[in-house]
């Protein structure tokens, strides 16, 4: 009797920890809902001889000559960040930081950047950084940290190129998620 109840008590914890274990295991499908969502317009204008007012980026190094991709090509920037697509809009951030190119078979750039707020709405800043996979319609980056309202905040930053005039001015949408809010 008593080994008939050590059997089945044995079964019992077995199927127990069988059944944790594997449920742990799955993956979710669900994906969590982020605790912030805004979706910001990032204009770019590289810096030129003849717009020296207007640009907000400049090239610190040119490519060496390696391919046809900017391959090593660095640009700083301190862009106005908008919530439309109107460049003349009022800024609610700049994106300050840089990013170069960095594959010589394809354009690809890594960009560093932090988005400094200082509107009505928002004050602090939001860190972010990856490779930004410029042939690919919808990109992520990842938000790695963030000041003021977005205290130690984490998420992604959807990049999609909404406007590109060659070198001279570019537009991103930025679809902004934030998974991580304090």
């Amino acid at each position: 009797m008593v080994g008939q109840m050590k059997s089945i008590l044995f079964l019992f914890i077995f199927l127990v920890l069988s059944k944790t274990v594997i449920s742990a295991r799955k993956p979710s499908k669900s994906q969590p809902k982020p605790c912030k969502n805004f979706v910001l317009y990032y204009h770019d204008i590289m810096f030129g001889v003849d717009d020296v007012q207007n640009a907000t980026s400049a090239a610190i190094t040119n490519p060496p000559g390696l391919g046809n991709f900017k391959f090593g090509k660095l640009v700083i920037f301190d862009d106005p960040m908008t919530i439309d697509k109107n460049f003349q809009s009022e800024p609610v951030a700049r994106a300050q930081g840089f990013y170069f190119y960095d594959m010589k078979n394809d354009y690809n750039a890594w960009f560093a950047y932090t988005l400094v707020f200082n509107s009505t709405q928002h004050k602090g800043t939001l860190n972010i950084m990856g490779a930004d996979l410029m042939m690919v319609q919808s990109r992520d980056l990842s938000v790695v940290g963030g000041t003021g309202d977005f205290f130690m905040s984490r998420g992604i930053v959807t990049f999609e190129t909404d406007t590109f005039e060659g070198a001279k001015y570019f537009r991103v949408k930025m679809d902004i998620k934030l998974y991580d809010c304090y």
